[in-house]
Parts: C-alpha cells; sequence; structure tokens
C-alpha cells in the first residue's frame, strides 16, 4: 500500500511540473512573438504621458486591445481605469494583476525618436509631462500579458482579472483625497479576487534581474503639515515678538530625535524629513507664523503610531515652551507595500525559474511608497522590482526615477512579460 501511495504521489508531482513546463513554454513561446508590439505599445505610450485621473489616451489604447483578444473589459473604474477579466477554461482561483498608467509633470531631456514633447500647466508654471516613473513599460508589459493568457484561456486553472490604475502618483489636485488603487478598492476591484501581483520598472537594476521583498518592502507615506503662529515685532526689537522661526527651528532639530531616540531602527528604518519651510518677508521683520512641509515614512502599524504621536508631543511641547501656538495636520497617504510571507515563499521558485536563480536579489526595504498597498490590504499580494538598467552600466551612476533622463532599456519587457504570467499560472497550479 505505502508503495502504491508512493507511486501515486510521484505520478502526481511528475504531472504537475510536464504541465508547468509545457505552460511555461507557451508562454516563452508566444511572449517572444509578441515581443516588438510590447515594445511599439510602449513607446506609443511615452510618446503620449497623460497625468493622474487624465489616462483617457491610454485607458481607450488599453480598452481596445482587450476587447480585440476576447477580455470582457470594463471602463470609467475610479475616474479613468480599465479593467479586464478573463475566464480561464477550469475552475480556480481569480489573480489580480495590475499596471499603473499615469504620468509625471517632468520635461524629458532623453534624445529618442519616441520623446515626450508634451506639456502642461502645474502650479501655475509651465512644464513637460514624462514617463518618468516607467509606467508606460508597466501597462504595456500587461497588455502583452493580457494577449498570451488570452492565447491560452482554455488551460489556465482560474480567472485573471488585468488591472490598469489611474493615478498612482497622485492627481495633483487638494480637493480629491481618494484615488488611483484606493479609489479601485472603493469601487469593488478587488471583491471576488485571492491574490494579487505587480511590478515596477527599476532603472537602476540592470536588464535580466529580479528583486523582491518578503513582508514590509516599501515604507508607508505620511504627509505632515506644521503651522507655527507667534507675534509678530520689528527685527530689532524681537522681545516684543513670539518668534515662530526660532520655534520652527527648535522643532525640526526635536524631531530628529524621534528616529535616533524613539524607533527601534533595528527592527525596521523610519524617516521623518521636513522638506519645506516658508515665512517671513523681510530681513528685518519676525514674522507672525511659519509653515513647514514633511513626509514620514515607516514600516508597520505600531512604528507609524508611535512616530504620529512623539511628533504631537514633541511639536505642542516645544511652541508651547515658546509661547507660540502650533497646528499639527498629519494626512495618511499609503500604506506600506507588504508582500505576503507565505506568498512569497510560495512564489520564489517561479521567480527563479523565470530569470533564473542567479538574477534574483532580495533587497533592503525600500523608503518609497507605493499604492499597490492597498491591494495588498485586501488579499495576499506579491510585488517586485524588474530590472530596466542597460547592462554594463553603474547603477550609481545612471538617472534615478522622476528625473528628466530617466531611462529604460526595452530588453527588460519581455522578462516581465514571463514574469507575471509565469506568476498567474504558478499560483494557478498551487491551488
Amino acid at each position: 500500500m505505502y508503495r502504491i501511495l508512493l507511486t501515486s504521489f510521484c505520478l502526481l508531482i511528475s504531472s504537475f511540473i510536464f504541465g508547468q513546463n509545457q505552460l511555461h513554454q507557451k508562454i516563452d513561446q508566444s511572449t517572444k512573438s509578441i515581443e516588438s508590439k510590447v515594445i511599439d505599445w510602449r513607446r506609443d505610450i511615452h510618446q503620449h504621458p497623460e497625468l493622474g485621473n487624465q489616462e483617457t489616451r491610454t485607458a481607450a489604447l488599453v480598452a481596445k486591445h482587450l476587447r480585440q483578444i476576447g477580455i470582457e473589459v470594463k471602463e470609467n473604474v475610479a475616474v479613468t481605469g480599465v479593467v479586464g477579466f478573463l475566464k480561464g477554461g477550469h475552475e480556480g482561483p481569480t489573480v489580480a494583476l495590475r499596471a499603473d498608467m499615469d504620468a509625471l509633470p517632468v520635461t524629458e531631456r532623453n534624445d529618442l525618436p519616441f520623446k515626450s514633447t508634451k506639456t502642461t500647466i502645474y502650479n501655475d508654471q509651465e512644464t513637460g509631462i514624462m514617463h518618468a516613473c516607467g509606467h508606460d513599460t508597466h501597462v504595456a508589459i500587461l497588455m502583452g500579458v493580457a494577449e498570451v493568457l488570452a492565447g491560452m484561456k482554455d488551460e489556465l486553472h482560474g480567472n485573471v482579472k488585468f488591472i490598469f490604475q489611474p493615478a498612482e502618483e497622485g492627481v495633483f489636485d487638494p480637493g480629491i483625497d481618494s484615488w488611483g488603487a484606493k479609489q479601485m478598492v472603493e469601487e469593488g476591484v478587488m471583491d471576488d479576487v485571492n491574490a494579487v501581483f505587480g511590478l515596477h520598472i527599476n532603472s537602476q537594476t540592470e536588464v535580466g534581474k529580479i528583486k523582491y521583498r518578503s513582508g514590509p518592502a516599501m515604507a508607508a507615506v505620511d504627509n505632515l503639515k506644521l503651522t507655527v503662529k507667534g507675534r509678530q515685532a520689528h527685527g530689532a526689537y524681537p522681545w516684543s515678538s513670539i518668534d515662530p522661526i526660532v520655534t520652527a527651528a527648535q522643532i525640526i532639530n526635536s524631531l530628529q530625535t524621534i528616529i535616533s531616540r524613539n524607533v527601534n531602527i533595528t527592527e525596521n528604518p523610519a524617516i521623518v524629513t521636513i522638506g519645506s519651510i516658508h515665512g517671513g518677508l523681510r530681513q528685518n521683520i519676525i514674522p507672525e507664523e511659519v509653515e513647514m512641509l514633511g513626509t514620514i515614512r515607516t514600516y508597520g502599524h505600531e512604528q507609524q503610531e508611535l512616530i504620529h504621536r512623539r511628533i504631537h508631543e514633541i511639536v505642542s511641547h516645544t511652541a508651547q515652551a515658546a509661547a507660540a501656538q502650533v497646528n499639527i495636520e498629519i494626512d495618511k497617504i499609503y500604506p506600506a507595500t507588504i508582500n505576503n510571507p507565505e506568498l512569497t515563499k510560495k512564489m520564489v521558485q517561479t521567480l527563479n525559474t523565470v530569470a533564473g536563480k542567479e538574477n534574483i536579489i532580495y533587497h533592503d526595504p525600500i523608503t518609497g511608497a507605493e499604492d499597490f498597498s492597498y491591494f495588498q490590504q485586501e488579499v495576499p499580494g506579491l510585488f517586485i522590482f524588474l530590472g530596466g538598467m542597460p547592462k554594463g552600466k553603474d547603477p550609481t551612476k545612471v538617472a534615478a526615477h522622476h528625473t528628466p533622463d530617466f531611462f529604460i532599456d526595452e530588453e527588460s519587457l519581455k522578462l516581465g512579460v514571463r514574469a507575471l504570467s509565469y506568476l498567474t499560472v504558478d499560483y494557478m497550479d498551487q491551488q
């Protein structure tokens, strides 16, 4: 009996591996056949960038393509988002794949035949619009994945939801407090999903490599605004004032003790940065008010609550000691991007298979933020980084994200299509 059970188990495993390899081969063949189309889509989207919640042209391109390959389409989700649904040939889980579509108010300097020359008025200034974070590659990759998986839908043991998300970078409108992934979740996009996968191109990671991390991978981001109110006076008579500039300086210095003295940085890093300070008009007038803007980065709820509490304590007591008044505003923008440990463990072998174990890198926590985190709050999720830097370049010298010289090697697109496709079919087969 033991031999029979062992033989049956071995046959089952062999059948699973064989079926998995067959699907991988089909993905590789399909990806190779559509690679030029993926590159063309990317260049078209790059040349016609659109800011958050304005991605109408990009959304129309995506919707048209999805319909042409037989995928059910829903448009105008969370303003300009597009969601495609592919029903597989066999019962199984629903896997969501996400790509963000929006560009940034950055003027491109790259000398490319598909360079963006589009402009807009932002903060009362004329500026260019550029895909300076690689969202054009994300859209093109996911369009490619949709075509690959649609071509093998009868063999899929589950369904796929393709999420083309607007406004990951925000909508640049202080009157709107819900956008992008958060709004998509609020509109029910994740209601029938079992797992979600996403990727981000990285201009400082070599082509052919993939980075991942289990647990907290990217930080939560909170916006901080402090308004210190004192009493205006002549600069020659400071004793007549309640000086908000001196008070603001003391607050800034004291805030740095939160990280150095209150946060256990052996568990997770954290950041409190004041990036803007405004107050006063003349050299000999002590102003009535100073405004400071900052950012907070954390990796867990307890750490976030600790830092918020200490900010309130330090700022309010420092102002009180100076006889000043202060208004404290902390707005939670994105939660931490936390890769589900169990899901990540299961899918590491898939990453090793698709790129080669020697090309898979376990990365440190990243202090940047991603609203993919909202999807991960609903279901287990895994967010990976795809190398986009030309081989042989120095990552410390190439242009970073959100800069005018940001550049991606299009050789990376093929691995992106294969990676998301492999993750989808392997997750389904594991279930």
